[in-house]
């Protein structure tokens, strides 16, 4: 039995590679960290795009801890802290965890920089706006 997906219309050419990403985006929610994503308004007087912040909750890791990459069309963030002996616990409730955290990007879609204050993570990102293209296909009539 073969399996029906909104991505089997013969009306949508290409498109399997998409509907493997929707895939692996379903499987990766693990939940850790929580994070934000919000629309920062740009200013068209000034020229400037309108950009998407995701902030993530990183408590307790620093910079050396933290690695941001984008690899193809994503954007990974991870996570690695290293357990020093030092300390002795009476109790430990802040997770002290390994994670990496992907976002499946748009194509165009570029990471501005990152910053790291008060144990929140900030990657900012630009979407440039879409270029409207039409192009004539000349037909070919054979002799």
């Amino acid at each position: 039995m073969s399996r029906i997906t909104p991505f089997t219309s013969p009306l949508l050419v290409g498109f399997d590679s998409m509907e493997k990403t929707l895939e692996r985006i379903a499987k990766a929610n693990d939940g850790y960290p929580p994070y934000n994503i919000e629309r920062i308004r740009g200013d068209s007087a000034a020229g400037t795009p309108e950009r998407l912040r995701i902030t993530l909750a990183v408590a307790g890791f620093s910079d050396e801890d933290l690695e941001v990459t984008t690899e193809e069309n994503q954007l990974v963030i991870r996570g690695r802290q290293v357990e020093t002996g030092e300390r002795d616990y009476l109790h430990r409730g802040i997770a002290a965890r390994q994670f990496q955290r992907t976002f499946v990007l748009a194509d165009g879609m570029r990471v501005l920089g990152a910053e790291l204050r008060n144990g929140l993570l900030s990657v900012d990102l630009v979407r440039p706006e879409p270029v409207r293209m039409v192009k004539k296909i000349n037909i070919s009539v054979p002799e």
